[in-house]
């Protein structure tokens, strides 16, 4: 998918839109084709193309073509609320599994699994993969690669990577100089889902086992005070972070570190030699950092008159073969786990970072609440920043406005 997924993924807002010209401008699929949908570009399109060809020689296909179609993201998951429950969608579909509980709710969207996956399959990937494709116990989607953010460096600057936040504190400050423009640490930090993995480090969380909302918690509260500690008292972040900025800022070699996805590297200059390593201890809760990790499956629609074959596919989408080729062409973290036993990925510097980086992230949750957390959970990072709320108060207010929201979305179903 696009190289900001997870940015925009978690900035989007639940909204179905009216797209009924764009289902109707969907071709007829003849008898003899199964259509796929997903967001990708660049190599990773490329690899994923070449994937699905694979299958088409394959016994599994049984003989049918399969047509893809990559749509712009900003406007995919509308697409698919609108267009798969009125039978105008595709067989198959690529998404992160923060939607997927809408998408249960909803109903006619997502074809659930169950019936179709074995021990072997569910073994065959990494861990905490298919626990992100399933909602109320089912399953509904078999898991085709993984994002996470993880600490990229300048190596020109830092020579070692911290190993601890004040290690890495230490150095920022070494590195900042923010009379003109220099800063040892730069990230989203006003963003909520860069923020996360400092919520997770102290314990905090949106959702509880039970799905009850819990994030006017202590320990959010601390994990945003942290932050303030480091952007206000220590000084060795950016003022009104933006994707644009940081990325600037790295590649003109005025921050020495950023946290980022793999969606960051394709935008690094040549000119900037980089490193990659784990996100580091919070000293103060005692844990590391634990970034939220976005899990891309492949989904049977609903509606699909060949769900058997489609399942196919998204079995075969997520096998090793087909791994590879995405791993090694499309720069894609895969879920397989016999992919990592292949010399070229493991050696792959990129790959191995966001691999693990897996041992200290844990899955962005997939309830159907969560597109209601993005907004005000953001609003409340901001007016913090700015200084326009205590945290205590702005994280009350943003948990309010949320169950608000909550309820409203139960009494309606």
């Amino acid at each position: 998918m696009s190289k900001r997924i997870l940015i925009k993924s978690a900035l989007s807002a639940a909204v179905v839109g009216a797209t009924a010209p764009f289902a109707r401008s969907v071709r007829a699929q003849g008898a003899n084709e199964l259509t796929v949908w997903h967001a990708y570009r660049g190599a990773e399109k490329s690899a994923f193309e070449k994937v699905v060809k694979l299958f088409e020689s394959k016994p599994a296909a049984k003989g049918l073509k399969v047509s893809t179609l990559a749509i712009p993201y900003d406007a995919y998951a509308d697409r698919i609320s609108a267009a798969i429950p009125r039978g105008r969608g595709p067989d198959l579909f690529i998404y992160a599994q923060d939607r997927l509980g809408g998408w249960v709710e909803a109903g006619k969207t997502v074809e659930p699994l169950d019936f179709f996956i074995d021990k072997a399959q569910r073994d065959s990937y990494l861990p905490n993969m298919m626990e992100a494709m399933t909602y109320r116990k089912s399953v509904y989607g078999l898991p085709l690669n993984y994002k996470s953010t993880t600490l990229i460096y300048n190596t020109a600057l830092v020579k070692s990577p911290p190993k601890t936040a004040a290690e890495m504190i230490k150095l920022a400050k070494e590195h900042t100089r923010a009379d003109s423009g220099r800063y040892g640490l730069a990230y989203w930090y006003t963003n909520f889902y860069f923020h996360a993995a400092l919520m997770n480090a102290y314990g905090g969380a949106v959702f509880d086992p039970s799905g009850k909302l819990v994030l006017n918690s202590p320990a959010t509260i601390a994990s945003i005070k942290q932050m303030m500690k480091w952007f206000k008292t220590d000084g060795v972040m950016p003022p009104e972070p933006s994707e644009a900025l940081i990325s600037s800022l790295f590649n003109e070699g005025k921050a020495a570190m950023v946290i980022n996805g793999p969606w960051f590297i394709g935008e690094i200059s040549p000119n900037v030699k980089y490193g990659l390593a784990m996100l580091p201890v919070v000293d103060e809760a005692k844990k590391p950092m634990r970034p939220w990790l976005t899990i891309e499956g492949a989904y049977v629609a609903a509606g699909s008159k060949q769900k058997d074959v489609a399942y196919e596919l998204a079995r075969f989408l997520t096998g090793a073969e087909a791994g590879l080729v995405l791993a090694l062409e499309g720069r894609q973290l895969h879920t397989a786990k016999a992919v990592y036993d292949d010399k070229r990925v493991s050696s792959d510097p990129v790959l191995k970072a966001f691999y693990d980086q897996l041992a200290n992230a844990e899955a962005m949750p997939n309830r159907a609440e969560m597109t209601m957390v993005w907004s005000p959970a953001t609003t409340a990072m901001n007016k913090i920043v700015k200084g326009s709320a205590a945290p205590e108060a702005a994280i009350k207010e943003a948990h309010d406005a949320i169950q608000e929201a909550i309820n409203a979305l139960r009494k309606s179903r």
